[in-house]
């Protein structure tokens, strides 16, 4: 499956436009990351628990883009864009979606 954030892919032509394809997870920060991130936000510096966090919720949901896209027999998934919101307090959603196209 090809991913880009563009809408062409170098070289190929586009066949057909198949439509919006998504994936989303919501996560949420647990008492040990936030008092790991309390001390680092007292310090200064990167907050690692939440990249890391952040990282793996945005792996999850370009995986479930791509079941998506799978599921309707797509070649390639063009113009990607990741969103992040807050939930709630303690829990992010991260929502990636594009278009998902078959290829000549």
């Amino acid at each position: 499956m090809i991913l880009t954030n563009v809408d062409f892919i170098p070289g190929k032509e586009i066949k057909e436009y198949l439509g919006l394809v998504r994936g989303n997870t919501v996560q949420a920060k647990n008492i040990g990351k936030d008092i790991k991130a309390g001390f680092r936000n007292i310090a200064g510096g990167e907050i690692k628990e939440y990249t890391n966090m952040l990282a793996e919720s945005r792996e999850i949901a370009l995986e479930r883009m791509k079941e998506k896209a799978t599921e309707l027999n797509a070649d390639a998934v063009i113009n990607i864009r990741f969103m992040t919101s807050s939930i709630m307090g303690a829990a992010a959603e991260i929502l990636v979606y594009g278009t998902a196209v078959k290829l000549k």
